[in-house]
């Protein structure tokens, strides 16, 4: 079993049909939507443009082609969201969905999804920054526009504001 709790084993088809359901529901509702946004703008404020996968939160070497390699601490999607609120990600079990779920103020639905997108979705061998920019597409696919969500298209990702 993955990190995210999603297996291959649905003994029933109505099993699926309604966990899609409730991760459906999860996205669309207003507290999804809210940490969707705080995601996005999470993942703007971070210095390196780059997600992790298997993990919170990590320490990780970026190459820099006339720098070299320089240490920096390295994200997940959540784990940007852990970062911008200064949750000690150390504390926490990335694989029990359940706790991440409760810290975050999501559904276990909702927080299962993401952690599946970020870990498992891309091609194998995605970079970090490749990682970084299908996660931010499906955010931007995910969101709502209304008065609580501005435009993301528009802003610079990965730099400061």
């Amino acid at each position: 079993m993955s990190r995210s709790g999603y297996t291959d084993d649905c003994d029933y088809e109505i099993t699926w049909i309604n966990w899609r359901g409730a991760v459906k529901s999860a996205i669309r509702g207003k507290r999804g939507q809210a940490f969707l946004y705080e995601m996005a703008q999470a993942m703007a404020a971070l210095p390196f443009p780059r997600l992790i996968a298997d993990d919170l939160a990590s320490t990780d070497k970026v190459s820099f082609s006339h720098w070299g390699m320089i240490e920096a601490e390295s994200v997940c999607a959540i784990g940007a969201v852990g970062k911008a609120r200064g949750i000690d990600m150390s504390q926490l079990d990335p694989e029990d969905y359940n706790t991440v779920a409760g810290t975050f103020g999501i559904s276990e639905a909702l927080a299962q999804e993401i952690v599946y997108l970020n870990d498992e979705a891309g091609r194998r061998g995605e970079t970090p920054e490749e990682r970084f920019n299908r996660m931010r597409k499906w955010i931007e696919s995910n969101l709502f526009d209304g008065p609580a969500s501005p435009p993301l298209a528009s802003q610079p990702w990965g730099s400061e504001k």
